[in-house]
């Protein structure tokens, strides 16, 4: 599993004209998931979006995670996280998980997520969607649960 986290200021997604999710100061997390994700997987991008120290202290020192802010979240479903471009100029998605199994997992995710008591937004599984983000810093952190393991 992967997840591109931003600091925002703000975001949202829409589809079709609908806006889906919205968060002000927080995380926005898109979350791409493989194949062969368990829910080992799952439990590590979680906590480490969740304890990442990326919230600016009193001192001006980003010192603070999500969990101490009090910050939202807003995740989004994202295949192409799942890119691997290492070889030609089109991306591959092969490790990527087929939609029934990305769709669980998504969703197991989700609920991950709203259990840490932070409010959380997210889009719409599969759909065409838009994101527009105010990224604060900018920050912007890389997860990939395979990286481990």
């Amino acid at each position: 599993m992967r997840a591109v986290v931003q600091r925002v200021l703000s975001a949202k997604v829409e589809s079709e004209g609908v806006l889906l999710g919205s968060v002000g100061n927080g995380l926005l997390i898109l979350v791409g998931i493989a194949e062969n994700d368990t829910q080992e997987d799952k439990d590590y991008i979680v906590d480490k979006c969740m304890n990442l120290r990326v919230f600016d202290d009193e001192k001006g020192v980003m010192n603070q995670s999500a969990l101490d802010t009090g910050s939202g979240l807003l995740i989004v479903s994202q295949f192409t996280v799942m890119g691997d471009v290492r070889k030609g100029r089109r991306p591959s998605y092969i490790r990527a998980a087929s939609p029934e199994k990305a769709k669980q997992m998504f969703e197991d995710t989700l609920d991950a997520f709203k259990k840490t008591g932070l409010a959380v937004e997210t889009g719409r599984f599969a759909a065409d969607m838009q994101i527009s983000l105010v990224n604060n810093g900018p920050v912007t952190i890389l997860l990939d649960s395979k990286k481990l393991f």
